[in-house]
C-alpha cells in the first residue's frame, strides 16, 4: 500500500444527545434522505414535517434515554472504540464518519485529508453487511457527494456488501456460539426491515425473489443488490455452520415505518407468535447490525423482550453485535490489507 491512501469507516450515526431537540434534528436529517423515504421531495417534506416530527421525536427520545450511557450513544461510542483499535492494527490512517449526525462524513474526509495532504485514494468501509438503499447505498452516495462539494479529485474505492464473506461469517459465528451453550428452544435472526418497494427498485430481478422464497435461500440465485436474498442467505449459511435443525430457527424483519408493505415476517409479530406456539427459551441475533444501537438494545433487547415474556416466553437472550470483537477487527484488518481484492472503485 502507498502512503497516499486512507480508510473511512462509515456507520449510521445517532443523535448528539437523548434530548427531544437533538433527536428531532437527527430524525429530520435521517428521514429526509431520499434513499430512506424515496418519495418526491415535496411529499417527503410534508410527511416528515407535518406528520412525523411533531410527535415521533418525543417517543424516540424516551427510547434513546433507555440505552444512553456515560459515553453517549452506544453506537457512536462503540464505533469510536472500533476505530481506535483498528488504527493501531494498520499503518494506513483511519477515520470515522457517520451518515447522519456527528462525526459527519464531511468532517471525516477533512480529517483524512489533514492526515494525508497528498491523498489520492479513499478506501470506504460502509459498516453494513447487506445491500440496501437506506444503508449501504446512501453512505456511498454521501461520500461521493461530499468529495464533489469539496472539489477533490480523489478516487473512492468501496468495500462491497460482505454478507457472504467467510471472514464476516467467522466473526458472526464467534459471537453466536457462546449464546447457544445454554439450553434454548429457538433462534431468531432479526434483520432491519426495508419497504418491498426498495427491493424492487434496487434489484431488477427482485420481483421474482419476492414471489418465490426459495430464490432467496439458493446461493446460485444471489442478487448483488437484493437485501432480502442477502439477509436470508446469511441466516441459512450460519444455520449450516452451526448445524441447526430446520424448525429451530427463523428469520424476521424489524423497525418498519409507515403503512406500506415491508419485508416479512415482522419481528414484533414473530416474537408474539413464537411465544404463543410454545417457544419458552428464545435467542435473538441481529446480523444486519455490526454495532449495538437503538434497534438492537432497545427495540429488541428491551421492548422485544418484554413482549415475548408477556405472551408466555420464559427466557430471552439477545446476542451482542460484533462491536469490537477480535474476529471483527480481524475481518476489517484483512479487508484493508487485501485491497483491492473484491473492492469496487467509484470514478472521481
Amino acid at each position: 500500500m502507498t502512503s497516499k491512501r486512507g480508510i473511512l469507516l462509515a456507520n449510521l450515526g445517532s443523535p448528539c444527545s437523548a434530548s427531544v431537540p437533538d433527536v428531532r434534528r437527527y430524525l429530520r436529517e435521517f428521514l429526509m434522505d431520499e434513499r430512506v423515504i424515496d418519495y418526491p421531495f415535496l411529499l417527503r417534506w410534508i410527511i416528515i414535517h407535518c406528520f412525523v416530527l411533531p410527535t415521533r421525536p418525543h417517543r424516540s427520545a424516551e427510547a434513546y434515554r433507555r440505552i444512553w450511557t456515560d459515553e453517549g450513544s452506544p453506537l457512536v461510542a462503540s464505533s469510536r472504540r472500533l476505530h481506535g483499535i483498528l488504527q493501531k492494527e494498520l499503518d494506513l490512517p483511519v477515520v470515522l464518519g457517520m451518515r447522519y449526525g456527528e462525526p459527519s462524513i464531511l468532517s471525516a474526509l477533512k480529517e483524512l485529508r489533514t492526515k494525508v495532504p497528498d491523498l489520492e485514494e479513499i478506501l470506504l468501509m460502509p459498516l453494513y453487511p447487506h445491500y440496501a438503499m437506506a444503508s449501504y447505498e446512501t453512505v456511498v452516495a454521501k461520500a461521493r457527494k461530499e468529495l464533489d462539494v469539496l472539489g477533490w479529485r480523489i478516487r473512492l474505492t468501496v468495500l462491497p456488501p460482505f454478507y457472504n464473506q467467510e471472514i464476516y461469517l467467522n466473526a458472526m459465528e464467534s459471537v453466536l456460539r457462546p449464546a447457544l451453550e445454554d439450553p434454548w428452544d429457538h433462534l431468531l435472526f432479526s434483520y432491519h426491515g426495508i419497504p418491498l418497494r426498495h427491493i424492487k427498485r434496487a434489484d431488477c430481478s427482485a420481483s421474482h425473489c419476492l414471489l418465490d422464497p426459495a430464490c432467496c435461500t439458493t446461493p446460485a440465485a444471489a442478487h448483488a443488490t437484493c437485501y432480502r436474498h442477502q439477509s436470508l442467505h446469511t441466516t441459512e449459511t450460519l444455520a449450516l455452520r452451526l448445524g441447526l435443525r430446520p424448525g429451530t430457527y427463523s428469520s424476521s424483519f424489524q423497525s418498519r415505518f409507515g403503512r406500506e408493505a415491508w419485508c416479512t415476517p415482522y419481528t414484533d409479530q414473530e416474537l408474539i407468535r413464537l411465544a404463543a406456539s410454545g417457544v419458552r427459551r428464545l435467542v435473538v441475533l441481529c446480523p444486519a447490525f455490526v454495532t449495538d444501537c437503538l434497534e438492537t438494545l432497545e427495540e429488541i433487547g428491551m421492548a422485544g423482550k418484554e413482549s415475548f415474556l408477556e405472551h408466555g416466553g420464559e427466557s430471552f437472550k439477545l446476542v451482542p453485535c460484533l462491536n469490537e470483537h477480535p474476529k471483527w477487527i480481524e475481518a476489517l484488518r484483512a479487508w484493508a490489507l487485501h485491497f483491492p481484492d473484491n473492492w469496487m472503485r467509484v470514478a472521481p
